[in-house]
């Protein structure tokens, strides 16, 4: 038998669920154990290889509830299920792996199944594209793997890039220079970035090069070599700003792309580049996708639901 006790911060309704239903999608897939909740104390009963293997899945969701303040069954059994797999090498030693070390303690992990799909894919191809729902951590984590490249000498340098789309606003009415009206687009980089190097680091590698950030535009006729470069928002590029940005690649560089096909800001009449990459690119060996869903936001628990309505809304509209 072990005892398990959740952490006092942590809301015992939340995490089992309403009306257990966390619990229950658990206890269906640990049907050799046992377990038992009362409160914040948790009982499993049962042999030893299956509490071990209850005790891995169970770490899994205190982080994920940690970061996310609640979980849904969905994710649970998602998580149960590529614990599951049978895939007993590498791979599966990814799940909750440390990405890499932050400020202030912070440790940036993988968190869903599909942000563990992009740290999988990133090892075994040089182009990924990541595409999902706001609140799913595709910039977070692609942004640390490019920070974990960095650290272990993998890459000489980290050039992050975005397409100045306007979304409903207009770049000629911001204030300041071109520097000051572009930053604020590029703003979501820099968050990132400073969760995971101190300060006065980040400083001196921007000063010196060795992370560079900057907008889409400026990476024309540039080849981008020995560097980890990651496009954010593609779904705002045109066709030939992707195929532009893809054949900047030098030989030893990887290439990360991440963008939400619901939230294209370009105007009606210009496809994204992004939508027609995904069919044009698909077959070509390297290049992989990778498909976030609602299950994997890592926001507060009603960006879920905003992203469902919007979602059923599009299904249900007459343009559609």
């Amino acid at each position: 038998m072990k005892e398990i006790i959740l952490p006092e911060e942590f809301s015992a309704v939340d995490f089992y669920g309403i009306n257990d239903a966390n619990l229950e999608v658990i206890r269906l897939n640990f049907p050799l154990l046992k377990i038992v909740a009362r409160g914040h104390e948790l009982k499993v009963i049962g042999e030893d290889n299956e509490i071990l293997r209850f005790e891995t899945l169970f770490n899994e969701l205190l982080a994920r509830y940690r970061d996310a303040g609640f979980l849904d069954p969905d994710y649970v059994a998602g998580l149960v299920k590529e614990g599951d797999s049978g895939i007993k090498s590498e791979d599966t030693q990814s799940v909750g792996d440390t990405i890499v070390h932050g400020q202030n303690g912070i440790i940036v992990k993988a968190r869903t199944p599909g942000q563990r799909r992009m740290v999988k894919s990133s090892r075994s191809n040089d182009v990924v594209f990541a595409i999902g729902p706001a609140g799913t951590g595709k910039t977070y984590t692609a942004v640390a793997l490019a920070v974990k490249a960095l650290k272990s000498k993998e890459v000489r340098r980290i050039i992050l890039t975005r397409p100045a789309v306007e979304a409903g606003e207009s770049l000629g009415f911001l204030p300041g220079d071109l520097k000051e009206k572009i930053d604020p687009y590029l703003r979501p980089l820099y968050d990132a970035l400073y969760d995971m190097i101190p300060g006065d680091k980040l400083k001196s590698f921007i000063e010196n090069g060795i992370i560079e950030i900057a907008p889409l535009a400026f990476m024309r006729g540039r080849t981008l070599d020995n560097a980890f470069v990651i496009l954010d928002e593609a779904q705002n590029t045109t066709r030939n700003q992707l195929k532009m940005f893809l054949t900047r690649m030098g030989p030893s560089a990887k290439f990360v792309l991440t963008g939400d096909i619901t939230q294209i800001d370009l105007p009606k009449q210009m496809p994204s580049g992004l939508i027609h990459g995904i069919e044009l690119l698909k077959e070509i060996p390297g290049i992989d996708f990778v498909f976030l869903s609602g299950s994997d936001v890592v926001r507060h628990k009603l960006v879920k639901e905003i992203i469902n309505a919007y979602s059923s809304s599009q299904k249900d509209s007459p343009e559609n």
